[in-house]
């Protein structure tokens, strides 16, 4: 069972690490009801139960709004007020304190900019949080750290963004338009230019040739070397002096 949890854990982290770029070390924004539970439930330190059971390591962080809740709770609760002091404090940019909950929802805001791990015990909480896309969800059952799975609607913002990244806008149809046809005149005002190069370029060479021809021919001097013929000579007399027959006397 625990083998199998962790296996579903990786897998959601990946998702998490491939569609929405959160790095090591993951940093998990913890409200009062998580902390409540850790410390109800021993699961101490939290940091490597945490980073146990996302398979890496962590980073905890809490607000002062959610600290504030948990001192209004009573002594019950004074063990968590200690344990929140000792993690990092996130900033929350409201000027007066708020409850827990919605202190929460404005740091993570529409988008989670700083790629937070909500952990939280709040069903309502994990509910709205659930809306927002790129936000992993931790919770607590009994002594085990649970990493709930992505919702229907961030599997279906993902899916939406990468088809738009797909395909291609109006205003990058327009510039893509507009480069391909400056690329085209250059290109046809560079072939002119190369041919009226190339029609100066025989032009003078032409007259280079005329030129060369006129000063050779004042000069006397012929463009090809004259080679004298070969007349056929005589035959050799030798040669057509007849034969002499050389017999001998009969004695």
């Amino acid at each position: 069972m625990r083998v199998k949890r962790q296996k579903r854990h990786r897998k959601i982290v990946r998702f998490y690490t491939a569609c929405f770029g959160f790095r090591q070390p993951y940093k998990v924004l913890c409200d009062g009801t998580f902390v409540h539970h850790l410390i109800e439930n021993r699961i101490i330190p939290a940091d490597n139960a945490l980073s146990n059971a996302l398979a890496a390591p962590v980073k905890l962080f809490t607000t002062k709004c959610v600290i504030d809740e948990l001192k209004r709770l009573g002594q019950s609760h004074s063990e968590a007020v200690e344990a929140a002091y000792k993690v990092a404090i996130a900033r929350c940019e409201h000027e007066k304190l708020k409850s827990a909950d919605a202190c929460l929802m404005e740091v993570i805001g529409e988008k989670n900019p700083e790629h937070f791990f909500v952990a939280t015990q709040d069903v309502d909480l994990r509910k709205k949080l659930q809306e927002v896309p790129g936000v992993p969800l931790i919770f607590g059952l009994r002594n085990a750290l649970l990493l709930e799975p992505p919702s229907s609607f961030q599997r279906k913002f993902v899916k939406t963004s990468e088809e738009a990244r797909s395909c291609m806008t109006k205003s990058e149809f327009k510039k893509l338009k507009k480069s391909t046809k400056n690329i085209l005149e250059t290109k046809e005002i560079g072939d002119s230019s190369n041919k009226n190069e190339e029609l100066e370029n025989q032009k003078l060479e032409m007259q280079a040739d005329k030129k060369t021809h006129y000063a050779r021919k004042g000069m006397g001097v012929k463009d090809r070397p004259q080679f004298k013929r070969k007349r056929a000579k005589a035959p050799n007399p030798l040669s057509c002096k007849k034969k002499k027959n050389h017999e001998n006397p009969r004695r």
